[in-house]
C-alpha cells in the first residue's frame, strides 16, 4: 500500500521560507528531513515549488507584497479544506498583469491537486534515497552513479522518459553520469541548474552557497539567466548573499574526501585544513595565533581519526593542541 502524504500544517510555512533564503539552518534540516521521509513528501514539493514560482514570474515586474501573495497561494493550493473563495465578476483595470498571475496560481493549483491524486494511482512515483549517517551509493535508472555524502538526499522518476534526465538533490552529492548526448541529464539545486551529456563533477549545497566541481568532461551551470561553463579543475560557487556566479579554478582536492577517505595536502595553508577537519568530522577547531594561519602542510591523512590527525600537525608543525571543552585550539 502505498505510503499516505506525511504532511503537517506547518510544512508550507518552512518551504516558503526556503524558496525566499529565508530558513534557517534547524528549519532546513528539518525539510530536508521532511523530504527524505516519504516519496509523496518529495513529490509535494515540487509541485509547491512549481505552482510558487511560476505564479511569482508572472508578477516579476510589479512590486507584490510577498506575504499578501502567500496567503493567496495558501487558500488555493488547499481548497479542499478551506471554503471555496468567491472571485469578483468585475476589477479595476488597475493591475492586470497581477490578476492574470492570481488566476494562473489558481488554475496551477487546481492542475497539482489534479496530479497528485491521479499519481497516486499511476505509479509514476519519485524514488528518494537519503544517505543518514553514511555515505551511500546509488545507481540511476540511466545507469549513471551517485555517492551521496552524509545527511544528503537525491530524488529521480523510476524511468527517465522524454528529452531529459532530471534529478533533485540537497547536501552534497558526486555523480558519475552515462553519456548521452540526445537526453541531458540535468539537477536542480537551490536556485542552480546543473547540465550535462556525461561527465563525473561534484555538486554541495548548504545555506550559504551551492557550489559544483568538475572533476572530468564538460558541465553548464546556469542561475536566473547567467551560464557558465566548467572544465575539469574548476568549480563554479553561487553565494546565496549575491547574485553572481562565480568561475574559479579549484586548488584543492579535498571535495574527494567523503568518497576517498583520504585528505591530500599540498602546500596547504593550515586554515583551509582546519575549515576541512571541522566540516568532515564536525569539529570545533580554531587557530589561537594568526600567525599560524598560513603555515603549509604537505601529508596525506588517509582514513585515520581527528586526534591522530591532530597529533601529526602539531609534530609537523611544532604547535600546541589545547582541549576546552568541545572546542580545540590550535596555539
Amino acid at each position: 500500500m502505498k505510503k499516505e502524504l506525511n504532511y503537517n500544517h506547518n510544512i508550507d510555512e518552512l518551504l516558503v521560507k526556503s524558496l525566499l533564503d529565508e530558513a534557517t539552518v534547524a528549519e532546513q534540516i528539518e525539510i530536508n528531513q521532511w523530504l527524505a521521509d516519504s516519496e509523496d513528501n518529495q513529490r509535494y514539493f515540487e509541485h509547491f515549488e512549481l505552482i510558487w514560482t511560476q505564479s511569482k514570474q508572472l508578477a516579476l515586474h510589479r512590486q507584490i507584497d510577498e506575504e499578501a501573495a502567500w496567503q493567496r497561494f495558501r487558500k488555493r493550493t488547499r481548497q479542499p479544506e478551506e471554503e471555496t473563495p468567491v472571485i469578483p465578476l468585475y476589477q479595476k483595470p488597475a493591475f492586470p498583469l497581477f490578476r492574470v498571475a492570481a488566476t494562473l496560481v489558481f488554475l496551477l493549483g487546481a492542475a497539482w491537486l489534479a496530479y497528485f491524486y491521479t499519481a497516486q494511482f499511476t505509479g509514476k512515483d519519485q524514488i528518494v534515497v537519503a544517505s543518514g549517517a553514511e555515505t551511500l551509493t546509488d545507481t540511476l535508472p540511466d545507469g549513471s552513479v551517485v555517492v551521496l555524502n552524509k545527511k544528503s538526499t537525491i530524488s529521480y522518476p523510476r524511468d527517465f522518459r522524454g528529452n531529459t534526465r532530471e534529478v533533485a538533490m540537497t547536501g552534497e552529492a558526486f555523480f558519475q553520469v552515462e553519456p548521452d548526448k540526445s537526453k541531458p541529464f540535468i539537477i536542480s539545486v537551490n536556485d542552480v541548474t546543473v547540465k550535462v551529456v556525461g561527465t563525473s563533477f561534484n555538486v554541495k549545497e548548504n545555506d550559504k552557497k551551492t557550489e559544483v566541481i568538475v572533476e572530468t568532461g564538460l558541465v553548464e551551470v546556469t542561475r536566473k539567466y547567467e551560464k557558465v561553463r566548467l572544465v575539469p579543475k574548476q568549480k563554479a560557487t553561487a553565494l546565496k548573499s549575491e547574485p553572481d556566479l562565480v568561475k574559479q579554478n579549484t586548488e584543492d582536492d579535498f571535495y574527494k574526501y567523503y568518497r576517498t577517505q583520504k585528505l591530500v595536502c599540498e602546500g596547504t595553508p593550515l586554515w583551509r585544513l582546519v575549515e576541512i577537519l571541522n566540516e568532515v568530522y564536525d569539529a570545533d577547531i580554531v587557530i589561537g595565533n594568526e600567525k599560524l594561519r598560513d603555515l603549509p602542510i604537505n601529508s596525506t591523512y588517509d582514513h585515520q581519526p581527528l586526534n591522530n590527525i591532530l597529533d601529526l600537525i602539531s609534530e609537523t608543525l611544532t604547535l600546541k593542541v589545547e582541549h576546552q571543552g568541545q572546542q580545540i585550539i590550535l596555539k
